[in-house]
């Protein structure tokens, strides 16, 4: 099985450090250094290079903190000519009806570039400033009616639905997108996984222990085939790439160098609210100590330490939605380093003539 790698845009702006300068504040120094806001220049720059170096799209986030991903990635496209953009929206906060009309006339606009992240959302005080007050398991209900929603007015005949979340009277999508877009999903709790189930065609999991990553796609896996259905699967990860495992590792302990404790407390307080059962698993995997963070074999959880979502395998994972620190030099090393070598193996094509925890990989 080939893999498919994506990169990442870092519309909530970047840097050389891994504190979130927006909810955590500036680092023990009392200034913030190197941080790179999220202009369009700036982001144009890694959709170029993401471009050039052979990834096949772009993850945007959603939320407070970044700029609108819709909005960024459509006046992006113009910037870039064969580059997707994985589109991470939250369903509660927009009409399914709606949505599936902006996602086909996205398909128009950028000649069929659109693939869709779908966010539940796991922070009850983040979906409250968007005006959702519903809780954790409403959350994926709700997700469920929007998808079925979306998916039946794409396909370009009247569609009626009467749910508990969603009355819709005749629906329609006068011109539905082609290709309809994918839709990656993730969620790892009870409520999540029916959802993905019967809705996505890519279901993206952080970056765990390997088992432990078997043991939520063999779960993903046996639901869909209840729904008749044929999920493929993703892992979302931040990677280090080197010449060598030891300069590797060195990047990795120079990202803990802003991180004092006063630091890495403030964030897993915040990450602790979460009610995001992956979230959860990500902070179980280093308890907030800076101890014995390498979980598996250059698989780390540094990251997680201030960072919420990707922290850190034949297990069927297809799709790598990759970043790292900063966002820009980090698609070089990989692109350079590690794609070349994934070539070599059969695993993806060389489109250029040219790990939660965090993936580290040190090329000897």
């Amino acid at each position: 099985m080939g893999v498919r790698l994506h990169w990442f845009l870092p519309t909530g702006g970047d840097g050389r450090t891994l504190v979130d300068r927006h909810a955590y504040g500036p680092n023990r120094a009392g200034a913030v250094r190197g941080v790179r806001p999220p202009d369009i220049e700036h982001l144009a720059q890694i959709a170029k290079a993401a471009e050039q170096l052979g990834f096949e799209a772009v993850l945007t986030p959603t939320g407070t903190w970044c700029e609108d991903a819709w909005l960024t990635t459509v006046a992006l496209a113009q910037h870039t000519e064969r580059l997707k953009f994985l589109v991470a929206f939250r369903p509660g906060v927009i009409s399914p009806t709606l949505a599936a009309q902006m996602a086909a006339t996205y398909q128009r606009v950028t000649r069929g570039r659109l693939l869709l992240n779908v966010v539940t959302g796991g922070d009850s005080a983040e979906q409250r400033r968007f005006g959702d007050r519903l809780g954790h398991d409403q959350r994926y209900a709700r997700t469920d009616e929007f998808l079925s929603v979306v998916r039946g007015v794409w396909r370009g005949e009247p569609y009626d639905f009467d749910g508990v979340h969603y009355q819709v009277e005749g629906g329609l999508t006068a011109l539905p997108p082609d290709p309809v877009p994918q839709v990656f999903f993730g969620g790892s709790s009870a409520a999540a996984g029916p959802v993905a189930a019967r809705h996505a065609d890519v279901y993206l999991t952080w970056g765990e222990p390997p088992t432990q990553v078997k043991e939520k796609i063999d779960w993903i896996r046996g639901l869909a085939e209840r729904e008749g259905r044929d999920v493929r699967f993703g892992v979302r990860l931040h990677t280090i790439s080197r010449d060598s495992p030891a300069e590797a590792w060195a990047t990795a302990n120079r990202l803990l160098d802003d991180l004092d404790a006063d630091t890495i407390a403030a964030a897993q307080t915040a990450l602790g609210r979460s009610e995001s059962v992956g979230q959860r698993r990500m902070l179980a995997l280093h308890g907030g100590s800076r101890d014995e963070l390498e979980i598996h074999p250059n698989l780390w959880a540094g990251v997680g330490l201030v960072r919420g979502g990707a922290g850190t395998h034949s297990l069927g994972v297809e799709h790598f939605v990759l970043s790292g620190y900063p966002h820009l030099e980090e698609a070089y090393w990989f692109g350079e380093g590690v794609i070349p070598e994934l070539a070599a193996r059969g695993l993806v094509e060389e489109r250029t003539k040219a790990g939660l925890p965090l993936l580290v990989s040190g090329r000897s």
